[in-house]
């Protein structure tokens, strides 16, 4: 039966090359929502889009999970590992909130969103890209025993699967005239965004 290989067990030389590479993922992640939140943001105004604007706040949340992560890694005792986590948290369920409150206000008002090409392009690259990100985080915690790490690869994962839920929504708005499907994709991150949030909660108290 094989064996979990523990942070403990790991040379100095490995654990190196590991935290390098979780710092590598980390800076990729920011980089690449930074652009993504300017892009989708701008492209939720012109569209009128409440599922966009979520995703365009979803980067900015993600880009502080990444930077909590950057900052725990560099410095990986449990006290500052249990508060990345609580932080981690805090994220998922601010953005659950907002998402949640904010869609089912568009659903009740009927208020319809336009077309939007640029979103649409970019939500796909996005999805692509957060599931590539998602699974190196999560083998190289995985690795390095990182729980934060770890926690933040599903942040990652939820990025990419929103971008899949919202591309949903805005290619059915496009093609078929379907205005609802724009904030009821958006609620597809209430679920796994308290979830997420409940089980970091967990694990920060563990």
């Amino acid at each position: 039966m094989a064996m979990t290989v523990t942070s403990l067990e790991l040379s100095a030389a490995t654990r190196r090359r590991l935290l390098r590479r979780g710092l590598r993922l980390e800076y990729a992640t920011i980089a690449w929502n930074v652009v993504g939140s300017v892009l989708v943001l701008a492209a939720a105004a012109a569209a009128r889009s409440v599922a966009l604007a979520g995703f365009g706040l979803d980067s900015l949340i993600e880009i502080g999970a990444s930077a909590v992560v950057v900052w725990q890694l560099k410095d990986t005792d449990k006290a500052r590992e249990r508060k990345a986590l609580r932080l981690i948290a805090y994220a998922f369920v601010v953005l659950a909130l907002y998402i949640g409150a904010q869609s089912l206000f568009v659903l009740a008002a009927g208020f319809k969103p336009h077309h939007s090409l640029l979103g649409i392009s970019w939500l796909a690259l996005t999805a692509l890209a957060m599931f590539a990100l998602a699974y190196g985080k999560s083998s190289t915690g995985a690795a390095l025993g990182n729980r934060v790490l770890e926690t933040e690869a599903r942040v990652t994962i939820i990025d990419g699967l929103l971008a899949v839920a919202v591309l949903v929504g805005l290619v059915l708005n496009a093609a078929l005239g379907w205005w609802w499907a724009d904030p009821l994709a958006a609620l597809v991150i209430v679920y796994y965004g308290l979830r997420e949030g409940r089980a970091a909660l967990r694990e920060a108290a563990a």
